[in-house]
């Protein structure tokens, strides 16, 4: 057997993530709390925990795959005043793939302009609406990415070298984990096409993307310094979200020092092979309730802000802030700088640029 072929299982070099910690957090929270507060700390579990439903399946697809590769689960990248969070990145012997997992409640519809439209049932009827594009979202991250290594770069020529290769080596998809989803994409572009797949098509995805590569497989040594390489840029995220639960009901929160019980005993699995001879099967993804709806007129008040600016800036919309981050904003309502600066996605750039802006219209 050549030394070449010696890896045939896969490596998670991190398994674990932010959302683990802050569900344990919010259930050690929980226990303490009463009334509306109560209620709303068990909300934000089921949401919390059905987003993590979703990451546990694709892990599974992932462990269970017989492949040689390294996983990095929740990757949390910082350049400049740009930020991603990155569900999965699996460097194998060709290629480095990023995923992002989206286990969403109901059906998926995406039109021929790349348009993604959900529909779920609700009171008795069938709710339509738009989402933001989980493939523009997990680019995004890519370019966060992308723009983080180019930033290593030591000499121009390595630069130049390194733009023109990116795309051979790095893929992008989007894996919807609820088995339950149906995806209708008979009038997406291929280009759309081949980047959305449900969770039980992941391996053979990866499998093929893999066959059609013609660039050279690494050796075992170095896809592991590549991943390793990769892991190195992650970047912990020092946001407690559950702050302002434990500020309601006077508990403190945790600090370095002394770190909630559960955080305290997350490890990573560096370099420990995944073998299963009996698979446990994927976990059951719940219903999770209907999303809230947000003040209908204060989430018109942001996107008009959003749309002047990134007219006057003759920019993307999204680069001023998001539809996720407008969420965020609307469930955090920050009203002051300091206060803005722990919503993701927002730097001391981007809070310079637009923090008073927003704030007026949130206070």
């Amino acid at each position: 057997m050549s030394l070449f072929n010696i890896l045939a299982t896969p490596i998670f070099l991190k398994e674990d993530s932010d959302t683990t910690s802050h569900i344990a957090r919010l259930k050690e929270l929980q226990e303490q709390a009463t009334g509306k507060v109560k209620d709303d700390i068990a909300r934000e579990i089921t949401l919390a925990s059905y987003g993590e439903v979703g990451e546990q399946n694709i892990a599974f697809e992932l462990k269970n795959s017989g492949m040689p590769m390294y996983i990095i689960h929740d990757l949390r990248l910082e350049f400049e005043d740009l930020s991603a969070q990155i569900d999965y990145v699996v460097v194998t012997r060709k290629l480095i793939f990023f995923i992002e997992c989206k286990n969403l409640y109901g059906n998926i519809n995406i039109d021929n302009q790349g348009n993604f439209v959900r529909n779920y049932p609700w009171n008795g009827r069938t709710v339509k609406e738009g989402i933001y594009s989980p493939i523009t979202q997990n680019q995004r991250h890519m370019e966060v990415y992308k723009q983080l290594c180019r930033s290593n770069k030591k000499s121009l020529i390595m630069r130049i070298g390194f733009d023109k290769c990116f795309d051979k080596f790095h893929k992008s998809i989007v894996v919807l984990a609820n088995p339950k989803t149906v995806l209708n994409a008979k009038y997406a572009n291929k280009e759309v096409k081949d980047k959305v797949i449900r969770a039980d098509q992941l391996i053979a995805y990866i499998k093929n993307a893999e066959k059609q590569s013609k660039e050279l497989a690494s050796s075992e040594k170095g896809m592991k310094e590549l991943a390793e390489g990769i892991l190195g840029y992650h970047t912990p995220n020092p946001t407690d979200y559950a702050k302002k639960y434990a500020e309601l009901i006077n508990v403190a929160a945790p600090t370095p020092d002394k770190p909630a019980p559960a955080q305290a005993i997350i490890t990573e699995k560096l370099a420990e092979p995944i073998v299963s001879e009996k698979p446990a099967e994927p976990i059951p993804v719940p219903e999770p309730p209907a999303p809230a709806q947000p003040d209908d007129d204060l989430v018109a008040k942001l996107k008009a802000y959003r749309l002047e600016k990134s007219r006057s800036e003759n920019i993307k919309a999204y680069c001023v802030f998001t539809d996720k981050q407008l969420q965020e904003l609307i469930g955090r309502m920050p009203k002051t700088t300091a206060e803005l600066l722990e919503v993701s996605g927002f730097g001391p750039v981007k809070v310079e640029k637009y923090g008073q802006g927003i704030i007026a219209l949130l206070v």
